[in-house]
């Protein structure tokens, strides 16, 4: 499966904003936000905001980068799709 990444700001109700549309072949699968400075620690990390179709449960804990983000996307799709 290819992914692929298209920068986005998405409104929510915190100060998080900057995300990622993830598509999968032309297909938008999961939307990723990266959790802003009011998460203490975890500032920097991506979280599924959205998954579609087999991506939406179990929902992951943050993700560290958009490579550990990406690699549990094609996991989770590759898993349940079989």
């Amino acid at each position: 499966m290819t992914l692929s990444l298209q920068p986005v700001r998405i409104r929510t109700e915190s100060s998080d904003e900057e995300g990622q549309l993830v598509m999968a072949e032309g297909l938008l699968v999961a939307i990723l936000i990266q959790l802003s400075a009011d998460h203490g620690a975890e500032a920097g990390h991506w979280f599924l905001e959205v998954g579609f179709g087999n991506l939406g449960y179990p929902r992951p804990a943050p993700f560290l980068d958009l490579t550990d983000a990406l690699a549990w996307i094609t996991t989770q799709a590759g898993q349940r799709s079989s």
